[in-house]
């Protein structure tokens, strides 16, 4: 909001935080709330006159319970003098001034030669091509699945017949493997442009309570339609779609600096032309990963995680972190009265203690959690089994799913990009073999896993992955022997953390091997694949993002380092 000099003093915007509302009171309450703090923090001498207020954050405190409160930041403009609203500021951690963040968009005077190219409908690939076409470069968009239709069909066709579509599943596909995931939004790193990315799903169909949550989701079932929305504005700002087109080698000419310049992108479906490139690959393009490197890009192999999927009953996650108050939600009414708290969310984690001189210390924690939410059969090569997480915008499956992953240190596959890869498709082939090669994911109960058996069928926790087609097996056998270790120790010390977290009813399926890039392509400060004059690698594929709004932010960055040197060919 611009700030406008008055006699009263200045239009001003305020961030008031650390304001509590009884889960059993009005949401919308903590508006008149930060109003008060905001008068109380300026002091009776800088008195404010206030202009307008509104929800800006929401969390949930469950710590104290039976004390369970909304947390709240509330954004309130107001006139006041701004020397003592500054120093107010200076005082309190619960109040700052808020400035829109300044979204300046450059363009450069080197005309390209042809329209850029982007390799990758995922986060980084769409919005990277939002702010290109708005801007009027007109990208050529290759993705090698589908798009949201016939990519919802190849995924559930496979779920029907057992029969995998490498090119069009969970991973591949317009919207890229969030599409099939939970939707969530959350991100921790900071960067400004992610409130921004926030109004643009919502422009697009997301809903709007997504721009007060702290932790904002979407849900697979609202995601697929704004995937296909963003898709039809970009068309019509002249984007060209290529679906179902694989990148198969990028053709370069000698730049003025020595460095290579692509001109040219070889796909499957003939050559495009580009003036720029920018790949934003996905984190299971692992065929384009080796042509990359095997061309002579720079990919460095780096640390991931691999794991399980832990499934529970959502009800003994809400009664694990809300305590009584969760039967008094359910026994509430519908979600949307005002009062009822969401289905709980859980993070944990756990670091082994670091040895002085030695490597980094490993770690297992919990991934992407699904509040009401099932286990996905995420497989993007045949005769491997994988598995994620997926919810949709309600989140009122039965049951709680979250990855357990355990770090993976480039010292324990080989040091090498490739061997990365192969470290990531040996664990997914052992689990395919293991649930007797016809997509069924192993699965163990904690009871078992913990006490070394095996055998023992899930009775309260059916699992939920591809409705049930699982086979018992033994997942020590599967899983390297560091991984098995740090899980267990992982799942006893979650348990202090989360009663009834070791539950022996509680169910692990396997194997979780996609929770993040096994390489990077190595880029500089201008966003420029290292010894490249033109290719910009962008988000998870390239090591740069985990999550959806990450991704997304890189892909606009690598934009904006784009349009700071081109004009449009037009």
């Amino acid at each position: 909001m611009t700030d406008k000099k008055t006699a009263g003093g200045e239009a001003l915007s305020f961030l008031v935080r650390n304001i509590k509302v009884p889960y059993t009171e009005p949401l919308e309450s903590a508006v008149s709330l930060g109003e008060q703090k905001l008068i109380r923090l300026l002091g009776r001498n800088n008195r404010p006159a206030i202009e307008g207020a509104k929800l800006y954050k929401t969390s949930v405190d469950a710590r104290k319970k039976p004390d369970i409160a909304y947390v709240c930041t509330v954004l309130v403009t107001a006139r006041c003098r701004r020397g003592a609203a500054e120093q107010a500021a200076k005082e309190s951690p619960d109040l700052s001034l808020f400035e829109e963040e300044d979204f300046s968009i450059p363009h450069g005077d080197e005309t390209m030669a042809e329209q850029p190219v982007i390799v990758g409908f995922g986060p980084a690939g769409m919005f990277s091509a939002l702010l290109l076409a708005e801007q009027g470069f007109k990208p050529v968009i290759i993705e090698r699945g589908d798009d949201i239709d016939a990519r919802t069909a190849a995924v559930e066709q496979f779920y029907r017949t057992k029969i995998l579509d490498p090119d069009s599943n969970i991973q591949f596909g317009a919207g890229g493997a969030g599409t099939f995931s939970d939707g969530k939004l959350m991100t921790r790193i900071g960067d400004p442009k992610c409130s921004y990315i926030l109004r643009r799903f919502v422009e697009f169909g997301a809903p709007e309570n997504i721009l007060i949550k702290a932790k904002p989701h979407v849900g697979t079932d609202v995601l697929l339609h704004v995937v296909t929305a963003l898709r039809a504005h970009l068309a019509s700002l002249g984007c060209t779609f290529h679906f179902r087109t694989t990148m198969r080698e990028i053709l370069y000419k000698a730049a003025a600096d020595g460095s290579r310049r692509a001109y040219a992108v070889r796909t499957d479906g003939g050559d495009s032309p580009c003036g720029a490139v920018l790949l934003a690959l996905g984190h299971s393009a692992r065929d384009t990963h080796k042509m990359l490197f095997e061309s002579g890009m720079t990919v460095l192999p780096k640390p991931f995680s691999v794991g399980v999927r832990i499934e529970h009953l959502q009800s003994a996650i809400n009664e694990a972190a809300y305590g009584a108050a969760a039967r008094a939600t359910a026994a509430c009414g519908a979600v949307g009265s005002g009062i009822l708290l969401p289905p709980a969310e859980y993070a944990v984690s756990f670091r082994e203690k670091a040895i002085s001189g030695g490597e980094e210390p490993r770690g297992v924690y919990s991934f992407c959690m699904c509040p009401g939410g099932e286990v996905m059969a995420a497989a993007s090569e045949t005769g491997g089994v994988v598995v994620n997480g997926m919810s949709r915008s309600g989140r009122d499956g039965v049951n709680a799913n979250a990855a357990l992953a355990v770090s993976v240190r480039p010292s324990d596959y080989g040091n090498t990009p490739m061997a990365a890869i192969g470290f990531q498709r040996a664990l997914e082939q052992k689990a395919f073999l293991a649930g007797g090669a016809d997509y069924a994911a192993p699965a163990q109960t904690v009871g078992d896993f913990l006490t070394g058996k095996h055998g023992t069928r899930p009775t309260t926790v059916q699992p939920s992955y591809m409705n049930g087609h699982v086979a018992m097996c033994d997942l020590h056998e599967i899983l390297p022997g560091f991984v098995s270790a740090m899980l267990e120790t992982g799942i006893r010390v979650f348990e202090r953390q989360l009663p009834g977290f070791s539950s022996d009813a509680a169910v692990l399926t396997g194997v979780e091997t996609r929770t993040s890039s096994p390489v990077r392509l190595l880029r500089g400060e201008t966003y420029l694949a290292e010894h490249t004059d033109n290719i910009y690698p962008v988000g998870e594929g390239a090591g740069y993002a985990g999550g959806i709004t990450s991704a997304a932010a890189d892909g606009l960055n690598a934009a904006l380092a784009l349009m700071k040197r081109y004009r449009p060919k037009d």
